[in-house]
């Protein structure tokens, strides 16, 4: 009788096999650790080629296909590689994190453990003010005098809330109770565990420049120090076709197409139609939209006609 099982290596990436359980530090006391992977980009490739059958010759190189499928949005084959990691960030920040619900995670409990002994400090130029346009978002940087007030009553506060929360401990009073009123800058810990596509989506999300700049940061990391050392295929075509590329909705490359012919005026009657222009008492205003295709207008080296 043929024995027909068949010994597979399994992938591996030296370069990411050379930072397995390296601390890379974030913020002032937070980290990212990889603690395990599943696939490279030849697991991407491999996927993808299944489709042809056995005995199929390759239709293009390893690359030109991972771009391709980036490309086109074929996604399941990204779903076949998976990344583990273990992260220290503070509970306001994870806040954010936890919303992408397509992960495996297992997080420090606060019920069974004593809480983390750190909270993220805020040296004072590091204040930021609330965005004048964006809701969600924060502006430019706070005068350093007050920003040197406001850490000191962070140090304080902090301080105060530790003090509390080790007391009502000391008292007999229950873990989960106790901790109720520590800072939300408080560190968690977690294992995080996700597939390459879901991982994509949350790096173009958490990288942007409109994230929050704590977020941004652990983002960062763990794309540029950790997934192109372990993908660096699919991170290249990730950067192109995802993170630095344009999407035009049709209403803008309707736009592009009035302002390529040089109908300007063409071009701002159709603004004032859609609701990008409104007028009122003289003044003409923009909407968000029209303000955010001015800038997409401006890497192309075009003005916009309002």
């Amino acid at each position: 009788m043929t024995n027909q099982s068949e010994i597979l290596p399994r992938p591996h990436c030296a370069e990411l096999d050379e930072i397995l359980g390296v601390t890379f530090p974030v913020l002032d006391d937070g980290f990212v650790r990889v603690i395990d992977y599943m696939g490279t980009d030849s697991s991407i490739v491999q996927a993808a080629r299944v489709s042809y059958g056995a005995g199929t010759k390759k239709v293009s190189e390893d690359r030109g296909l991972i771009r391709y499928l980036l490309r086109h949005r074929h996604t399941t084959p990204f779903e076949m590689c998976e990344l583990k990691l273990h992260v220290r960030v503070p509970m306001d920040c994870w806040r954010q994190w936890i919303r992408h619900r397509t992960a495996s995670v297992n997080e420090y409990s606060t019920r069974y453990s004593v809480a983390i002994d750190a909270a993220r400090s805020t040296a004072p130029d590091e204040w930021r003010a609330q965005s004048e346009i964006n809701k969600q978002g924060s502006g430019v940087g706070v005068d350093p005098a007050i920003g040197t007030r406001l850490s000191a009553e962070e140090a304080e506060l902090h301080q105060r809330c530790k003090d509390v929360y080790q007391g009502r401990l000391e008292q007999g009073v229950a873990r989960e109770q106790a901790r109720k009123d520590l800072p939300l800058g408080t560190y968690t810990e977690a294992y995080w565990k996700i597939d390459l596509h879901n991982l994509l989506h949350f790096l173009s999300l958490r990288m942007d420049e409109h994230a929050q700049y704590e977020i941004r940061e652990y983002a960062r990391l763990i794309g540029e120090k950790i997934v192109s050392k372990w993908v660096p295929h699919t991170w290249e075509a990730f950067l192109d076709y995802r993170f630095n590329s344009l999407y035009l909705s049709d209403a803008e490359t309707q736009f592009v197409a009035l302002l390529a012919q040089g109908k300007d005026d063409g071009a701002r009657q159709l603004a004032f139609e859609i609701g990008w222009l409104t007028e009122k008492g003289g003044e003409v205003r923009l909407s968000r939209e029209a303000r955010e295709f001015k800038g997409k207008l401006g890497k192309f080296g075009l003005t916009a006609p309002w």
